[in-house]
């Protein structure tokens, strides 16, 4: 009402500026002398009428076209397609794109005050629950690429620095790459499910090289084992739910939980050699495990921080299966703690960048074996345990997003590795789809 009221009220003063020009007008025709006609001084003053008349005119035009451009500023302003900005005013809040493609102001609450906001997510180390009765398609491509070098020695130590029996230096180098396909759905705005299948193409490389005078025989050559091969890795399906509502200074706490379904081919049903070695690759871990975890995400203008801390249950299984030297009974994979946190920062609408950090602590596996009878191959004697080492996994995260519309998006990542036992670098392309 007040900007109709401005509309008017500004063709009022429009039309009164000219009431004004044309009465002025008059009031000077009216008070001119008269002169005779054709006479010099009736010319004179026919040239001066004229030229005042122009002025008036010109200054008459000059007020017609101020007044249009404020009567085109209020049309503007009341169609909407134009905001200024008042004087002091803080300048509008940094946006950033959410998994569904609708843009979220950073560091302000949303219009929902009870959704949290979203960053483009580091290996789904942020991601939010979905909305009610919206389906999200997404296609992944992932690579991870490891090396490893390594000196074995296998024999008895007298003394320091005195070692009797063989030496092996081995290399290895695994390359994986993964095709998967996701799809979350939201059961209420609260709380979504979710399933991801892949599928896994690896190619494994051992290499060991005996060194020459360390064994009897001087049989220093190069072993090389090499499989390759692809096929269904393990299914996972996940849950997420929203405890709270965040906003100012209180973050946002997402509850998860993710389950591995061991649909893959486990590392004890591939064909082995007479020495153990294995003729094919394991697409899968062969175990079920279970990981609840929570994730908090806290809008910081113009960031977004978020984190996750979760623990990874194992199960474990009976596996009776003969890998020379041994007779494997049973295994008992370790639990897992993993901890990531990072923080996302919005360049425009549409883009965003992502940096971070994860960290695994995989404890130790337990793995019974009994001895295999050098003649038959037959188990032999009382099964015994053996515990390998803890795995330290670090890994630096570094992630872009960018939103094309509403419905389309996409997410690249980087991992490189911080610890001796991560892989050396792993990259994953995202691209969701928004049904």
């Amino acid at each position: 009402m007040k900007r109709s009221e401005a509309l008017f009220g500004g063709l009022g003063s429009s039309l009164l500026a000219i009431g004004i020009v044309l009465s002025a007008t008059q009031a000077h025709a009216q008070t001119r002398p008269v002169a005779k006609p054709g006479s010099a001084a009736d010319v004179a003053a026919l040239r001066n009428e004229l030229n005042e008349a122009r002025a008036l005119l010109a200054e008459q035009n000059r007020q017609i076209a101020e007044q249009k451009q404020r009567l085109d500023l209020m049309e503007q302003r009341l169609s909407g397609l134009v905001a200024v900005a008042q004087p002091g005013a803080p300048p509008p809040p940094v946006t950033a794109a959410n998994e569904a493609g609708a843009p979220i102001r950073v560091g302000e609450p949303p219009a929902d005050s009870d959704r949290a906001p979203t960053v483009a997510v580091l290996d789904q180390q942020g991601s939010v629950v979905t909305r009610k009765g919206q389906l999200i398609a997404e296609l992944g491509l992932d690579y991870t690429r490891a090396d490893r070098n390594r000196a074995i020695f296998r024999g008895v130590e007298l003394i320091q620095s005195v070692l009797v029996g063989v030496f092996d230096i081995n290399e290895s180098r695994q390359d994986i790459l993964t095709a998967s396909g996701s799809l979350r759905y939201g059961l209420t705005d609260r709380l979504e499910i979710g399933v991801r299948v892949p599928f896994i193409y690896r190619s494994d490389k051992l290499v060991t090289v005996p060194i020459a005078g360390s064994t009897n025989n001087d049989d220093a050559r190069t072993i090389d084992n090499s499989v390759r091969g692809s096929g269904l890795g393990d299914v996972e399906v996940t849950a997420r739910y929203q405890l709270n509502n965040g906003g100012h200074n209180t973050p946002f706490l997402i509850a998860n939980l993710q389950a591995v379904i061991p649909t893959g081919r486990d590392p004890f049903s591939v064909r082995r050699d007479s020495n153990g070695s294995a003729e094919e690759v394991s697409t899968g871990a062969g175990f079920w495990g279970v990981t609840p975890s929570i994730t908090a995400i806290l809008p910081s203008e113009p960031a977004v921080l978020f984190g996750t801390l979760g623990y990874t249950f194992n199960f474990a299984r009976n596996v009776d299966t003969l890998i020379p030297p041994v007779q494997i009974d049973r295994i008992e994979p370790g639990d897992q703690v993993n901890i990531s946190a990072g923080v996302g920062l919005a360049l425009n609408e549409r883009t965003s960048l992502n940096f971070g950090y994860n960290h695994a602590w995989s404890f130790g596996t337990r793995t019974i074996v009994r001895g295999l009878n050098s003649q038959s191959t037959a188990p032999v004697g009382e099964p015994f345990s053996t515990k390998s080492r803890d795995l330290q996994i670090g890994r630096f995260l570094f992630g872009v997003s960018h939103r094309f519309s509403d419905a389309l998006q996409l997410n690249w990542t980087v991992e490189v590795g911080a610890t001796q036992d991560a892989p050396d670098v792993r990259t994953a392309l995202r691209i969701p789809f928004v049904f």
